[in-house]
């Protein structure tokens, strides 16, 4: 019999939708060995690479470690491979980004423990040691990126989603429905809703819906294909939960809509006969505030040191397009309201606001388009070639390094606006906006980026805000990289 687990499901985290290219039919144990099977040859060919990075530097360091590593890699391979099936890494059922990752990490940090343990009792030469911590470091991150390659692949082959069957009120079926088909990333697939009434009662449901409306005797007969059932009711009454319980189902999951509340990883609580779900915003206690903080300078101190070299050739570059100063400082509205300069390396024209006042008068479409996104896909403001480049790279933000180390910022929070910007919102959000530090990169700068209006920018800065934690956070960073190397939304 499944276990019958109460969910909450979240605001997404966005991505970009793949494409969707249906692949040879399997049944659902062939889909769950094939993803496991990629995953795991993702995890091998990745401690390959990282073990040839080692090697590398263990040639550097010392001539006889030859023979130490291959004996390494022998006891890390199958430790890494053990640890992460133990945090369930291999299957798509536990396929929320930021958990994956938060395993992923943890995985990997058991591997290396076991690792140690085996170093110490073996006593080979003391420097791998260091090999080990080093690997284990570069393991998490080229893991998380190999995955996220082979998720995409499995997706193209409509093999990472499990077929998935929606069970409750139409309307909130079909919504369900529409959700999930824009987030494959989430592992799962409707493909077909289940209503309680009969067949002659459902034509006018089936013709509305994207999905084939079933009955239950439909359901039983197809169930076997069927990995998941999704029950949108809130009240699962006994005799449906029995029913569902007898089909050959995983899964099943009764879903409530979380969008309002903004929850990531809900904590539920059992309170006799009722099902409690405790709300908390971690970003505002003050010791993680501190976390925060410690962790920004670890990031920024190292970055900033190995970015002066970058800034330094990208501001000659820029005082030889146009004159003026290579730097601009805006002011912009940081933590409880508070007004700062933002430093960034001049993209636009040194007249770039009268520039834009001339643009805006003279083209209707160009000033709906500032309106609604307080940006433009062609800004006459933007200086040829080195501005459109800095910008698209986001290598103009490279100086608000500056700005971390001062305690302006963060690395990762929601984008400081300029006072404009920041008053197109309502109060609340505004209030809630400016309670957190602002960030060199944010969740709405990965997911959404220039092509998010104000209303994704609100919605992703406020799931930011009620879900932070330090997972979240290096989700973010982690993201960063693909989303500057893609120049996707960058204006």
């Amino acid at each position: 019999m499944p276990d019958i687990v109460t969910t909450v499901v979240p605001a997404s985290i966005g991505m970009a939708k793949p494409g969707r290219q249906l692949g040879v039919t399997v049944t659902p144990a062939q889909r769950r060995r094939l993803v496991a099977a990629a995953l795991l040859v993702g995890d091998l060919v990745t401690l390959t690479i990282a073990a040839g990075v080692l090697q590398l530097g263990a040639t550097a360091i010392a001539s006889d470690t030859r023979t130490h590593m291959a004996s390494l890699i022998l006891v890390w391979a199958p430790a890494l491979c053990g640890a992460l099936a133990c945090f369930g890494l291999y299957g798509s059922e536990r396929a929320e980004p930021v958990d994956r990752l938060r395993r992923r990490t943890l995985g990997n940090v058991a591997a290396a423990v076991a690792v140690l343990v085996w170093l110490l009792v073996t006593r080979p030469s003391n420097h791998l040691w260091g090999f080990v911590a080093a690997g284990a470091g570069l393991t998490v991150l080229l893991g998380y990126y190999v995955e996220a390659l082979i998720r995409g692949a499995l997706l193209r082959r409509d093999l990472w989603t499990a077929p998935t069957v929606l069970y409750g009120p139409m309307p909130a079926c079909m919504a369900l429905a529409r959700d999930l088909a824009q987030r494959p990333e989430l592992g799962l697939k409707p493909v077909a809703i289940l209503a309680d009434e009969e067949a002659d009662a459902l034509s006018d449901a089936a013709a509305s819906a994207d999905l084939p409306v079933i009955t239950r005797g439909q359901a039983n007969i197809i169930s076997p294909g069927i990995e998941v059932a999704l029950c949108t009711s809130g009240d699962l009454h006994v005799e449906k939960a029995d029913w569902l319980a007898r089909l050959p189902l995983r899964q099943i999951f009764v879903v409530h809509d979380a969008s309002t509340l903004q929850v990531l990883n809900p904590q539920l609580k059992a309170m006799g006969g009722l099902l409690g779900l405790e709300l908390r915003s971690a970003i505002h206690m003050p010791r993680n505030l501190r976390l925060k903080r410690v962790l920004d300078l670890v990031v920024a101190i190292p970055i900033t040191f190995l970015a002066l070299p970058v800034i330094a050739v990208l501001a000659l570059a820029v005082k030889a397009v146009d004159d003026g100063p290579a730097f601009y400082a805006q002011p912009r509205v940081g933590r409880n309201g508070h007004v700062f300069k933002v430093y960034k390396l001049r993209s636009m024209y040194a007249d770039a606001e009268a520039r834009l006042a001339a643009h805006l008068e003279a083209d209707s479409a160009a000033r709906h388009e500032w309106e609604r996104f307080f940006k433009l896909s062609n800004d006459p403001r933007i200086l040829p070639r080195i501005g459109q480049f800095i910008r698209r790279s986001s290598l103009d933000e490279l100086p608000q390094l500056w700005n971390v180390l001062r305690g302006d910022m963060s690395i990762v929070g929601p984008r400081p606006f300029p006072v404009y910007h920041n008053q197109c919102f309502d109060t609340a959000f505004q209030a809630l906006r400016t309670s957190v530090p602002p960030g060199l990169t944010g969740l709405w700068q990965v997911t959404d980026r220039s092509d998010g209006d104000l209303a994704v920018q609100k919605r992703q800065d406020s799931f930011y805000i009620h879900n932070w934690s330090f997972w979240l956070d290096f989700y973010v960073l982690l993201q960063t990289l693909p989303a500057v190397l893609h120049g996707r939304g960058a204006k």
